[in-house]
C-alpha cells in the first residue's frame, strides 16, 4: 500500500502512577514524544499526579490529551466491565473534565482524547461502546483510535475527528486487532540461596521495534503474531504511533521509535 501520507508523531501514556506508586519514567520519556495521554484517575493517576504531569508536559512542549479508562484501579483498566451506554458517556465526560481543570489552570489546551486499555479494545469491537464514549468527547477534540474498527465508524457518525494510531510496543492479531495484555509480560526468576523473587522485564529488542514501526509507516501493514501480513487501513488520517510507559524497556522502545520516525519524516519532507 505504500508509506503513510502524513508526518508520523509519537504518543505515550503518562501519569499512570497512584499516590506514592510510580508507573513509568515519565520525565525521561518526555524529550522523545510529541503527545501525552494523561491518566484521569479511573484506571490510574490521582489529582497531584495529574497536576505534575500536566506541568511536565507543558515544560517540554508536549501536547496533552486525556486518557480515560474503565473504573478499575486494581486491574489498571485492563479488565472488561459491563457498563450501560449512558455510564460510558458519563465516565468519559467526568475524566476528561478532571484533566481539563488542570489544563485550564496551566493555560494549556486539550489536544485529544485517547481511551485506555480494555476500553479501547471494547470500542474497537463494539459499536455501542464506541458511540457512547465518542459522545463524551468535547466538541472539536480529536480521538486517537484504531482505523478499520468500530472506533472509526462511531467517530465518523458522532462527528469526532479521527486520528489513526499505530503501535510501537503492541503486537497485532491476524484480524488487525491489538493483542492487549492485562499485565505486561515478565519473567520470574528465583535465585538459589536467596530469599527473594526477582522480576526481570522481557522487553522488546531494539531491532524488533525498528522493524515493527518501520513496516507500519513504510507499507501501511504489520506482521501479525501468526506471521501473516495484515494491511492497516489508515487511509488519509493523521498518524500517531503509541508506546507505553509501563512496557519493560520503555525508554529504549521510545528512543528507537523516535529514530525510525525521524528518519521516515525526513525522507518524506516532513520536518
Amino acid at each position: 500500500m505504500g508509506p503513510i501520507k502524513h508526518k508520523a508523531l509519537i504518543n505515550v501514556d503518562l501519569g499512570e502512577g497512584y499516590g506514592n506508586l510510580k508507573c513509568g519514567p515519565d520525565e525521561e520519556l518526555l524529550p522523545y514524544i510529541s503527545q501525552a495521554n494523561v491518566a484521569c484517575g479511573f484506571h490510574s493517576g490521582d489529582p497531584l499526579i495529574m497536576q505534575s504531569t500536566v506541568r511536565l508536559c507543558k515544560a517540554h512542549n508536549v501536547r496533552i490529551g486525556a486518557h480515560p479508562g474503565l473504573p478499575d484501579l486494581q486491574g489498571f483498566g485492563r479488565r472488561e466491565m459491563k457498563l450501560q451506554p449512558e455510564e460510558l458517556t458519563a465516565i468519559t465526560v467526568y475524566q476528561v473534565g478532571a484533566l481539563k481543570g488542570f489544563l485550564d489552570r496551566e493555560g494549556v489546551p486539550l489536544n485529544h482524547v485517547k481511551p485506555h486499555g480494555v476500553l479501547y479494545g471494547m470500542m474497537c469491537r463494539d459499536y455501542t461502546v464506541a458511540e457512547a464514549v465518542m459522545k463524551g468527547i468535547p466538541k472539536g477534540i480529536p480521538v486517537f483510535g484504531l482505523a478499520g474498527t468500530q472506533m472509526e465508524k462511531a467517530a465518523q457518525d458522532v462527528g469526532v475527528e479521527f486520528w489513526a494510531e499505530m503501535y510501537g510496543d503492541v503486537k497485532y492479531s491476524a484480524d488487525g486487532m491489538l493483542v492487549i495484555d492485562r499485565i505486561k509480560k515478565h519473567v520470574l526468576l528465583l535465585r538459589r540461596f536467596r530469599a527473594r523473587l526477582l522480576i526481570r522485564g522481557r522487553s522488546w529488542k531494539t531491532e524488533d521495534v525498528e522493524k515493527h514501526v518501520g513496516q507500519q509507516v513504510s507499507t501501511q501493514s504489520v506482521t501479525a503474531v501468526d506471521g501473516s501480513i495484515v494491511q492497516l487501513p489508515v487511509k488519509d488520517y493523521p498518524i500517531t504511533i503509541c508506546c507505553h510507559s509501563d512496557s519493560p524497556g520503555c525508554l529504549d522502545i521510545v528512543k528507537t521509535t523516535r529514530t525510525v520516525v525521524d528518519k521516515f519524516n525526513e525522507e518524506h519532507g516532513w520536518s
